[in-house]
C-alpha cells in the first residue's frame, strides 16, 4: 500500500515574508551587505544609482564617467547568456575575447576555435553560427564591425535593424535597448 504525500501547510499571510524564520535579521543581512562591500567594493556601474539614492546628481562627482559598453560587446555578451547563467556566460566572452581580440578575427576564423572559446557557454556550435553570421552581416552592410550607429536609432529602428539576425529577438533587443542604449522604454516581448 502506497502513502499519500502530506500535505503542506497553507502559506502565511503576514506582511514579512519569512516571518517564522528569526534568522537572518535585517540587521545580520546589513552587515553582510556591508562585510562583502568593504572586501569587493561598490560595483562602478551602480555608483549612479547610490548617488541618486543619497540625493545627489552623478554629474556633481568630479570622477569622470566610464565610457559605455560598447553595443557590439553587448550583445554578443546577450547571444551567450541565451540559455545559460549569467556567471558562465561571462565566463564564455572573457574566454571569447581572449581568443580573438578583434570582431574581425571571429569573422575570419575558418576552424572550430570560435566553439572552442565559447563552449563553456554550452549550445557552442549554434551560438558560435550565430555570432559569426551576425558579425559577418554587419560588415558587409556598413564596412566594418560596430553597431555604435544604434545609439542614434529610435527604439523601433533599434528593433528592426537587431531582429534581422538569427536567435535576436524581442528578448534580447529588449534589454539592449534598455541597458545598453540607455532607453527608458521596454520593447515589448509579445507585439
Amino acid at each position: 500500500m502506497t502513502r499519500k504525500p502530506k500535505r503542506k501547510p497553507p502559506v502565511s499571510q503576514s506582511p514579512e515574508l519569512y516571518a517564522d524564520h528569526p534568522s537572518p535579521s535585517p540587521a545580520q543581512c546589513l552587515a553582510v551587505r556591508d562585510a562583502l562591500l568593504e572586501f569587493h567594493g561598490f560595483p562602478e556601474e551602480f555608483a549612479p544609482f547610490r548617488l541618486l539614492r543619497l540625493g545627489r546628481s552623478p554629474e556633481d562627482t568630479d570622477v569622470p564617467p566610464s565610457p559605455p559598453p560598447a553595443v557590439l560587446d553587448g550583445l554578443v555578451t546577450t547571444l551567450l547568456s541565451q540559455n545559460t547563467t549569467d556567471a558562465i556566460s561571462r565566463r564564455a566572452f572573457a574566454s571569447l575575447k581572449a581568443a580573438f581580440p578583434t570582431w574581425d578575427q571571429v569573422v575570419d576564423e575558418e576552424g572550430k576555435r570560435l566553439e572552442d572559446a565559447i563552449r563553456c557557454g554550452g549550445l557552442a556550435a549554434t551560438k558560435a553560427a550565430r555570432i559569426k553570421a551576425m558579425l559577418r552581416a554587419v560588415r558587409e552592410r556598413r564596412g566594418k564591425i560596430c553597431l555604435e550607429y544604434l545609439r542614434e536609432l529610435s527604439v523601433d529602428e533599434v528593433k528592426s535593424e537587431l531582429s534581422r539576425f538569427k536567435g535576436i529577438g524581442p528578448k534580447t533587443v529588449s534589454p539592449i535597448s534598455f541597458m545598453l542604449l540607455q532607453r527608458n522604454e521596454f520593447v515589448s516581448c509579445w507585439s
